[in-house]
């Protein structure tokens, strides 16, 4: 019996390894809109941040995630992080 691959996926902020199930993503879609993608399936181009209160504080003040998805990314979204957690 084959065993099931478990994707894995990088945290921006600290470049752990982690199994995609405990990274959020967040994504700046075609429409140069950034959103927090729960379902990991939202078209654009993605960050993955580990689900933990000071991995979002450290991208909110190190500013990580405007230079990876190369647009301001605007105080609401991490709110919305907040609120996934």
């Amino acid at each position: 019996m084959k065993v099931k691959k478990i994707p894995m996926r990088s945290c921006v902020v600290t470049r752990e390894k982690l199994p995609k199930q405990e990274l959020i993503r967040v994504v700046r879609t075609p429409e140069q809109d950034v959103i927090v993608d729960v379902t990991g399936k939202a078209n654009g181009r993605g960050a993955y941040l580990k689900k933990d209160l000071e991995v979002f504080e450290k991208a909110k003040k190190s500013k990580v995630l405007d230079k990876i998805l190369e647009i301001d990314v605007k105080d609401e979204i991490y709110e919305k992080l907040k609120e996934t957690l």
